[in-house]
């Protein structure tokens, strides 16, 4: 059945490529689209590969660094608004592609592969599409941490057991600042306004350190034994244990058990049209392809094991399935964004020596 779903997607997607030609675009600037990325380059490498190879249409892609990258991607196109540069923005995240949405920097797409998608994952307005998310996760080491004192919620980081032994990213850049955005929308609802400062400030008394990086040197502080645990993503876990090392990880609880919909954060991967770009046509055909199943079995099989969202592909990767996640407003999440960041970094920052900028 998988190869009969990926040979049905193949001709559909050629098909597509004839009806572009035909539309007469082969002329120059239509035979290229622009795509800014912020997924890791050598998963989007593959992808556009693929793309290219099925529309012969070139991609022309701008990547960034695992500092900085969505963040930095963002800023370009608010200040590339008046003289769009790049036609489709392929974020890892969906925090700042909900900001750039309200930022006019991102137009409306609408086709056959974006009808029947699930709710939380994309925008009201068709300005976002959500594919191929991960989770936010504990990562431990399994020989420092033992399986009795494993946290289940993300409160339990605050335990003073774990004093000294937890790292996080710098929320600023990367999916950190959503995810805490993200916890203070879902408290300030759920249990109370206060809940949220309340956990920054045991994390503080607990002497969690931030890293200048991303989550991926979360991982790494776990693995060289600077850190027993921390705050990141799935795909930097199954990255670690692809190389063999060992890590361990927790699908950890906002709230409490028996509550459906207090689980673990997904935050999927997004696709956008930005508003004013050179080739709209190719960048059409770019988006959809971006939102097939072939692309989420891709991703899925990746290293990365990004966990799908279109039904029929996840029905063929339970292994990756999030176990009740969490239902929160990611539109209330991105609002609070900022909010949310400003007081980590007041509270968080004095544990490494550095400032809130």
């Amino acid at each position: 059945m998988k190869k009969l779903n990926q040979a049905t997607e193949r001709c559909r997607w050629l098909g597509l490529s004839a009806l572009l030609l035909a539309a007469g675009c082969e002329e120059g600037r239509q035979r290229r689209v622009v795509l800014y990325v912020s997924a890791d380059t050598h998963i989007a490498r593959e992808v556009i590969k693929r793309f290219q190879e099925q529309t012969s249409i070139r991609v022309d892609f701008v990547g960034d660094t695992e500092q900085v990258k969505t963040t930095g991607l963002a800023q370009r196109l608010r200040a590339e608004k008046d003289n769009p540069q790049a036609d489709v923005f392929w974020s890892s995240e969906v925090f700042q592609t909900i900001l750039l949405a309200q930022d006019g920097v991102l137009a409306p797409h609408g086709s056959q592969a974006t009808t029947d998608r699930p709710a939380f994952s994309h925008d009201p307005k068709h300005r976002w599409y959500g594919f191929a998310a991960r989770a936010r996760v504990i990562v431990y080491a399994p020989d420092r941490v033992a399986a009795s004192d494993l946290p289940r919620t993300w409160m339990d980081l605050t335990k003073p057991l774990f004093k000294g032994r937890i790292v996080i990213a710098d929320p600023r850049f990367g999916t950190t600042g959503g995810h805490l955005a993200a916890m203070k929308a879902y408290w300030s609802r759920a249990v109370t306004p206060a809940f949220y400062e309340a956990f920054l400030m045991g994390l503080a008394d607990n002497e969690v350190r931030m890293l200048p990086g991303g989550n991926a040197g979360v991982v790494a502080a776990v693995v060289s034994g600077e850190a027993d645990l921390g705050m990141t993503d799935t795909d930097d876990v199954w990255a670690a244990r692809a190389r063999g090392l060992d890590v361990g990880l927790i699908y950890p609880r906002h709230g409490l058990e028996g509550v459906t919909g207090a689980g673990t954060l997904l935050i999927p991967n997004t696709v956008a049209r930005v508003r004013g770009g050179p080739n709209p046509l190719a960048a059409a055909l770019l988006i959809d392809f971006l939102l097939s199943e072939p692309v989420e079995r891709l991703l899925a099989e990746s290293v990365s094991h990004n966990i799908p969202l279109a039904g029929a592909v996840a029905d063929d990767y339970p292994q990756y399935a999030v176990p009740d996640p969490l239902a929160v407003d990611l539109q209330r999440a991105a609002d609070l964004m900022g909010e949310a960041v400003r007081e980590a970094m007041h509270l968080l920052s004095r544990n490494d020596g550095r400032h809130a900028g």
